[in-house]
């Protein structure tokens, strides 16, 4: 559903347009980019060549933290040298600038179903380790040996305060890599894996622009300022279609409206966990925007029920 701004919604969000506007280039450039080598050139992904890829994945993530550190980024080097250890999964790396990874765990080559999380704003290799902590704690909650968990940090997270953040634009840029993902998944595992996108705050945009057509199972919106989408059906897509958001999130005071903008659409439309939207909404507790995963928690249990098949278990309240 599309309506302009009014009233104090209107001046409040332009405000914070233009805030972030500002701010958001003035930061980025009293920040340098971080330097790295290009990322390893790879075979074509298959069960064969997983392993190779992990060993080049490891060996660029040891040579980025030496440039890093070469350089003085002392925090980049360490969380790259963690990468590089010898029992990390890289499905993919890219030390370059906020740092790309994909990172595996379990057995994806002879995986029955794969879980894809899918992060949100301010998520890159300075930040991996609390996205990072996310798959852990769903891997572990999964313990069934025929579930593999895949961390995408597959494209630049728009910064939380920003105008990026309030678009489609970044999520438009990313949808390809996310399909692509998805595609190799398949390749690795077989054609009969059930794949499930968790998708977290402006990851569910990024869910959203990749849905159409996508060869996955179940799609989870999970602290989700909308996806750009204005229902479910809207998504083209023959996956099941869920949502939640904690008790205590605070995207649920984020206006679920759109407007064009100086020719740009602004706002990211329809609530997800909305009658209106048309999503199968589950239980997320009383947790806040990171707490979807935190182990205990309704919503992990719930969204490990989803990533089983489980799907007659997800609790709704």
């Amino acid at each position: 559903m599309r309506r302009r701004f009014t009233g104090r919604w209107w001046r409040g969000g332009l405000a914070a347009l233009l805030t972030g506007a500002v701010v958001v280039p003035l930061s980025g450039a009293a920040r340098p980019g971080i330097p790295a080598p290009a990322p390893a050139v790879l075979a074509p992904l298959s069960a064969a060549t997983l392993e190779a890829a992990y060993t080049a994945n490891r060996a660029g993530a040891a040579e980025a933290s030496r440039t890093a550190a070469a350089h003085g980024f002392r925090h980049r080097a360490a969380a790259d040298r963690a990468l590089a250890a010898p029992d990390r999964r890289l499905l993919a790396f890219d030390g370059r600038g906020a740092g790309l990874a994909t990172e595996v765990f379990g057995d994806l080559a002879h995986a029955e179903r794969i879980a894809v999380l899918v992060p949100g704003s301010d998520t890159g290799l300075d930040t991996y380790d609390r996205f990072r902590a996310t798959a852990v704690a769903l891997y572990q909650r999964l313990t069934d040996g025929r579930t593999a968990v895949v961390a995408w940090l597959g494209y630049e997270t728009p910064g939380t305060v920003s105008a990026t953040v309030a678009t489609t634009g970044r999520a438009e840029e990313a949808a390809p890599a996310l399909r692509a993902l998805v595609t190799a998944l398949h390749t690795i595992s077989g054609p009969g894996a059930d794949v499930s996108l968790l998708c977290h705050s402006y990851g569910t945009v990024v869910c959203a622009r990749a849905a159409p057509g996508l060869d996955v199972t179940d799609i989870a919106l999970i602290g989700s300022p909308g996806t750009g989408a204005g229902s479910a059906a809207g998504l083209r897509t023959r996956a099941r279609i869920w949502a939640a958001r904690g008790a205590g999130d605070w995207v649920a005071h984020v206006p679920h409206v759109s407007a064009d903008l100086f020719g740009t659409t602004v706002g990211l439309g329809t609530d997800p966990v909305s009658p209106a939207f048309g999503a199968r909404v589950f239980a997320a507790g009383p947790g806040g925007h990171s707490d979807y995963f935190d182990p205990g928690s309704r919503s992990l249990t719930n969204l490990a029920r989803i990533v089983r098949g489980e799907t007659a278990a997800v609790s709704r309240d």
